[in-house]
């Protein structure tokens, strides 16, 4: 879609929605991964201009969930008190840009990881304090009323279950045999924790690349689509793998914290750190990426999303694989 389309579907969209007239224009596009597109513009209403980013699907097979579903994820969090841009419209019309989006209030602030860890390492107290905060924000994401989630958000029984279930599926579907991922599920399943004592939301996709970053720490999470019922100490080993740091290893979380500031954080907003859990869903969490990244390449080879980005994922499986048996090896060797 054009830039001129792009603006024009944008304000009626917003015209519409907010019924008075709406001019558009557009800032810019930021950087979105390999299955969305998000829109930085300004929207001048009555002489006021609001800052605003439209995240698009451009491609009906990369919906993970209703654009709604999503936003009412964001709306969830920003309740609980997890810094989260504001939703403002959602339109599951894709007539107007190409796709269906929603509408947030754009945070300032860095998303691009390596752009994050310079701000970093311009500053020594920043890494800290941003892992204290990530932890604090989780803290609060995983003690909001489950009641109050969305009807559709996704929940299970037994994430530990459903998820051993789910990620046999993917190997069972590669396109060639890994050795690797297979001994790490088989081992997974045999040191599988008991259910957690509640489950809780989880962000699911909560790392370095998916927050937004200043000189004074986090100020939004960003990338809400998988967010579902599940285990608390999912987020936090996520959080922790090695594929997020980008080459800065020995800082566990994200490449700018270390573990003992996330859990300080996270349980000084009443949250319960068991070891034994993060160190499962660590390993689990790589397990998955390593997976994820194989079936993003086989979606481009199988041509159902054709894209360079999707392509290149799968050099990094053989990578994935090495760092799964080395978490495997450190945490559960006889």
């Amino acid at each position: 879609m054009s830039g001129d389309s792009l603006r024009d579907g944008l304000a009626a969209f917003l015209a519409k929605e907010w019924g008075a007239p709406v001019e558009v224009e557009l800032v810019g596009v930021a950087s979105a991964g390999a299955r969305r597109r998000n829109v930085l513009f300004d929207a001048l209403r009555a002489g006021e201009r609001i800052p605003l980013v439209a995240t698009i699907i451009p491609n009906a097979v990369l919906q993970l969930v209703p654009i709604e579903v999503e936003a009412s994820h964001l709306r969830f969090a920003e309740a609980a008190g997890m810094p989260a841009p504001h939703v403002h419209a959602v339109c599951e019309d894709g007539t107007f840009v190409g796709g269906p989006f929603f509408v947030t209030g754009r945070v300032a602030g860095e998303t691009i990881p390596r752009q994050v860890l310079r701000l970093v390492e311009r500053d020594g107290a920043l890494g800290p304090r941003l892992a204290r905060q990530c932890g604090e924000a989780l803290a609060r994401l995983h003690a909001a009323d489950t009641l109050l989630a969305h009807a559709r958000i996704t929940k299970a029984a037994d994430p530990i279950e459903s998820t051993l279930r789910a990620v046999e599926a993917l190997v069972q579907g590669l396109l060639q045999p890994s050795p690797a991922f297979t001994l790490a599920l088989r081992t997974l399943e045999r040191e599988r924790p008991a259910p957690p004592a509640r489950l809780c939301v989880v962000h699911g996709d909560f790392r370095n690349g998916n927050l937004i970053v200043g000189p004074d720490g986090l100020r939004a999470a960003l990338d809400w689509e998988i967010c579902h019922l599940g285990d608390p100490m999912e987020d936090l080993g996520w959080l922790c793998q090695r594929m997020w740091r980008f080459r800065n290893d020995a800082l566990e979380v994200g490449g700018f914290g270390a573990r003992a500031e996330l859990v300080a954080g996270y349980e000084a907003a009443a949250g319960r750190f068991e070891p034994e859990r993060f160190r499962w869903w660590k390993a689990m969490g790589t397990l998955r990426w390593g997976l994820g990244l194989a079936g993003q390449a086989k979606a481009h080879l199988d041509g159902s999303v054709p894209s360079i980005v999707m392509a290149a994922s799968g050099r990094r499986v053989a990578e994935l694989e090495w760092d799964v048996l080395m978490l495997l090896q450190r945490s559960f060797a006889s």
